[in-house]
């Protein structure tokens, strides 16, 4: 028993709560040499002096890039405000956070994983389009940098990055490899008993059947939160049941002392960890079953707590859409599109979006977009921005967007409240006829009218979504009197300040509607100028959604264009774009036919790379017969594959044995061919059908 107090007493951990250390980045030296970089403490390799430097240079440099395509007579000030962000990050000790960002954002581009233009608030940094982390530039659409981090409130960056979904887990298992397994992790989630599934799950526990089961939990309401006490008073059959039924009353009773516990532990889709130090000493680890990856046992809502800054890497489904069609479009074209150099207001991408035939746009494909598209006819990019900032239930049920289109088609007055206030106001709401739609117009306007800092706005914003009454009445008389002080009409200003707190509860964040709109231009010019690779890239994704595939073809046919079967010897593995007797068409992919698989289309289309199949003999004698099988062969010919053979398809599924015993003979007769003296005679290796 002594022993055991003695190890008592000298265990003694400490956990440190709060106030996160921001990550430096580890490769600091390594990327500093490679550009003859002098750092200040060379011998370190985790140094926020060193971070600075190198970000700095990496600033700069990147900018230098971003500025030729920009008019020399704004250099300058994209200049300052560079140097303004620069020592902002500098100053909060987040120059390795964002060269973690930089970092796996450029290996990510240097494999060809598809990356999104940016999501969130860091669209608001010029310090991340210079570092290509996004690609917004955000000064011409009056995107704020103090939404992103606010010198004034000292929090954590926050970046969240769209990779293509299918190749997300590469750029992840780059970090994983780069900072070490034990330096990195995901972030658990824990699943809930929740109210219909407590009661499955101790019904089962206890034995109750499984159709009475499910028929105990069929009667708790179809409500998103519901929870079991307002489940007995919304449903008296529950009550019913219980008083009838023993079983089903202590299963009632169980499952309302379980109801909110933790069920299961998964992971976040998105959430990864990096840290300096092995994760060990920062948080509990566990290993999910069936992954090779760490998780965190604490969630994302703690991670910070306990020293660890979030980084999400989220997958966007969409970019693979854009991606399939760049490629389509270099294959067919031979040229690849930038559209960091398309002009972002051309006139025919949004002449298409107001005719409302907006299927596979991206955000503005459902039945209530294309409904607003031709109501509101976007003409700019700023209203595609506003589009997606206003097509929500709040803007929506207070008459916003009505107001919005009722301006912009010239059926209602443009006013900026008062006249004093037209000058101050007009280059902030001007892009949106007078009406206050972001986050960063609410701050724009308590910066030029109250004389706020932005940092400052920033808060008064924040305040504004809590709406504390104290804290409300103390704000409206600074704003009113940095009004005055600016020689506007004290009564003029608490006025706009009321209307101003009355939009702030519908305002969006302009960030991240601006860097979605990009992917919404996107997709809307490869579809306004390049519309069957676009469709074909669409059609690919969803190649396993009946539903999708449905609405695809039928939008392609709306298109006037036509959607022919596979051909063997034009056909790829994706569905693809060609032209056939001078009319565009879209060529289904062999690799979307059930029973076809990949490895065998594959193997076809590598085959066809020495020249296109003569005919059906030739096709035979060339393919690789232990991947291409009679289950294949059949798939391909009920689809039309073979038709311009000149075989009927009924005459060749009667066939298809004789088909697939002399894919059989070739390939015995290449495997005999090889090493023979006569091994280069292609008469060897032909097998006639």
């Amino acid at each position: 028993i002594e022993a055991t107090q003695e190890i008592a007493n000298k265990c003694n951990l400490e956990i440190k709560l709060g106030d996160p250390t921001p990550p430096n980045f580890k490769f600091t030296r390594e990327k500093a040499a490679l550009f003859n970089l002098d750092l200040p403490e060379p011998d370190l390799e985790y140094s926020l002096e060193n971070d600075k430097v190198l970000f700095i240079d990496e600033c700069r440099r990147g900018l230098e890039e971003r500025l030729k395509i920009v008019d020399a007579s704004r250099h300058q000030e994209y200049k300052d405000r560079l140097q303004v962000e620069i020592d902002i990050i500098n100053n909060m000790k987040f120059p390795g956070y964002m060269l973690i960002v930089w970092d796996f954002v450029e290996y990510g581009k240097s494999i060809g994983v598809p990356v999104g233009p940016g999501r969130g608030s860091a669209a608001g940094s010029l310090v991340a389009f210079a570092l290509k982390i996004t690609d917004i530039d955000p000064i011409p659409y009056g995107l704020l940098f103090e939404r992103f981090l606010n010198p004034e409130r000292v929090s954590m960056p926050d970046i969240d990055m769209d990779f293509c979904q299918g190749r997300r887990q590469e750029v992840i298992d780059y970090v994983v490899e780069k900072y070490g397994r034990a330096n990195v992790a995901q972030i658990i989630t824990f699943g809930k008993l929740l109210a219909k599934g407590v009661i499955r799950d101790v019904a089962r526990v206890l034995d109750m059947p499984y159709s009475q089961a499910d028929a105990m939990a069929k009667l708790i309401p179809d409500e998103l939160g519901i929870n079991l006490a307002d489940s007995w008073e919304k449903e008296p059959k529950i009550k019913e049941l219980c008083d009838m039924d023993p079983k089903a009353a202590r299963v009632w009773e169980y499952a309302v002392a379980l109801e909110g516990l933790n069920r299961n532990a998964g992971t976040h889709a998105a959430g990864v960890v990096i840290s300096n130090e092995a994760l060990w000493k920062k948080t509990p680890l566990f290993k999910p079953s069936g992954l090779d990856t760490l998780a965190t046992q604490y969630n994302g809502k703690y991670v910070e707590d306990v020293d660890l800054i979030k980084f999400d890497f989220l997958g966007l489904k969409t970019l693979t859409v854009i991606e399939g069609a760049l490629q389509l479009i270099e294959h067919r074209h031979n040229k690849r599109i930038d559209f960091t150099l398309e002009d972002v207001n051309n006139k025919d991408v949004y002449d298409l979006i107001c005719t409302g035939n907006t299927i596979g746009l991206f955000q503005i494909e459902s039945s209530g977009m294309q409904d607003l598209c031709k109501r509101l006819k976007p003409s700019n990019f700023e209203d595609i921005i506003a589009v997606l900032a206003l097509y929500r239930p709040g803007p929506m049920e207070s008459g916003m967007l009505d107001d919005f289109i009722d301006r912009k088609h010239g059926r209602a007055e443009i006013n900026y409240f008062y006249d004093e206030f037209d000058e101050p106001l007009r280059p902030i709401l001007e892009p949106t006829y007078g009406v206050i739609v972001y986050q960063e117009q609410v701050m724009q306007i308590v910066q030029v009218i109250g004389g706020f800092s932005l940092g400052g706005a920033d808060l008064v914003r924040r305040a504004m979504g809590k709406k504390i009454k104290e804290e409300m009445d103390r704000l409206k008389e600074e704003f009113a009197d940095g009004g005055v002080k600016k020689g506007y009409v004290r009564t003029h200003c608490e006025e706009l300040f009321d209307l101003i707190v009355k939009f702030a509860g519908y305002g969006f964040n302009k960030s991240h509607s601006a860097a979605y709109a990009m992917v919404t231009f996107y997709t809307s010019y490869l579809k306004c100028y390049y519309p069957t690779e676009f469709m074909a890239s669409l059609l690919t994704l969803e190649k396993d959604n009946t539903d999708k595939v449905v609405k695809y073809v039928d939008e392609v046919k709306r298109m006037g264009y036509d959607l022919v079967p596979p051909d063997i010897n034009k056909s790829f593995l994706v569905f693809s774009a060609d032209t056939i007797d001078d009319k565009e068409v879209v060529l289904f992919g062999m690799g979307a036919l059930k029973g076809a698989g990949d490895v065998a289309i594959n193997s076809i289309i590598k085959s066809r790379q020495e020249g296109e199949f003569e005919n059906l003999s030739d096709f035979v004698s060339r393919i690789d017969s232990s991947k291409v099988n009679k289950r294949v062969i059949e798939t391909l010919i009920r689809s039309g594959a073979f038709d311009n053979f000149g075989y009927t398809r009924k005459a060749l599924l009667m066939q298809v044995e004789d088909i697939v015993e002399a894919a059989g003979k070739a390939a015995q007769a290449k495997k005999q061919a090889v090493g023979s003296l006569f091994g280069d005679d292609e008469d060897m290796t032909k097998v006639e059908v």
